[in-house]
């Protein structure tokens, strides 16, 4: 567990902001999940990664689905599984626990070690599900009644929960927990998330390429805005391809879509958008 004393500052292969590292020590300290909300490909789920691995603990990961349930997240009993087998004489039907599965809940409090519990995009599922939670997140124990025994934290998990504002969350969910928003990376936060993944890189390739995917960004009307992890496969792949500097540097205004663009722009209507760009920038008096 993270003490006063030992703080998260990130990892090496993770660059934090101070109001990052704050978030993350503060929900650590007063035990209470971590709610991180943000544009996708801000880092969201690699937090919870990058936080196991700076405090050297096991991560149990939950990706919440449209159809998933928080009952699943405590366990699960296969009734049919039981069934069948009976109907087989197999002796396995007499001990009920054979036909429970444990959730990923029940593994996080149940852990020999203190782990990290990752509860990813929690609002893709029904709105219920961040209420039904509620009472096992504050008690840290449910009980199974087909076995009639109690799951009980030995100590609370450090919990991340992601969102992408798809769905409002509750209010009461919101109370329990410790929110932060984790802003799109300013140049000088990209800069060094760069530098991070491709150490010694010359800088006016770099500049050049910032300058053009803020510029995309800024684009009004623009239905996805390309995110942290693409800018890093454009840079990879003008690495990759050798792409001369002069290309960025001399870009024809009538010739709006940058190169390999299929890395920062991801459908249609945003690359009918940028052609639209650049057929008036054609136009005579432009």
């Amino acid at each position: 567990m993270l003490t006063p004393t030992q703080r998260f500052e990130g990892t090496r292969d993770y660059v934090a902001t101070e109001d990052l590292k704050v978030a993350v020590n503060a929900a650590v300290l007063l035990r209470r999940p971590l709610l991180v909300k943000g544009e996708p490909g801000t880092g969201k789920t690699v937090l919870a990664h990058e936080i196991a691995k700076a405090v050297g603990a096991p991560l149990i990961e939950w990706n919440v689905k449209s159809t998933t349930k928080a009952q699943q997240g405590l366990y699960e009993y296969d009734a049919v599984a039981r069934l069948r087998d009976g109907q087989l004489g197999d002796e396995r039907v007499h001990d009920i626990s054979n036909y429970i599965r444990k959730g990923k809940l029940w593994e996080a409090f149940t852990a020999p070690k203190l782990p990290v519990l990752l509860i990813d995009e929690i609002d893709k599922a029904d709105i219920e599900f961040p209420n039904d939670l509620l009472q096992e997140l504050d008690r840290m124990s449910f009980d199974v009644y087909e076995t009639h025994e109690r799951i009980e934290a030995r100590e609370r998990p450090i919990v991340v929960i992601t969102s992408n504002n798809e769905k409002e969350l509750p209010d009461a969910f919101l109370r329990r927990c410790f929110f932060h928003y984790i802003k799109f990376p300013d140049r000088t936060t990209m800069q060094a998330i760069i530098d991070v993944h491709f150490p010694g890189i010359q800088k006016t390739l770099v500049n050049k390429a910032m300058e053009v995917f803020y510029e995309i960004r800024e684009v009004p009307g623009l239905k996805k805005k390309p995110s942290t992890s693409e800018l890093l496969d454009w840079l990879k792949l003008l690495l990759n391809e050798d792409m001369p500097l002069d290309v960025l540097q001399n870009r024809d205004p009538t010739k709006a879509i940058p190169p390999l663009h299929g890395a920062l722009l991801k459908n249609e209507q945003d690359v009918m958008l940028f052609e639209k760009l650049a057929f008036m920038a054609r136009r005579p008096g432009n």
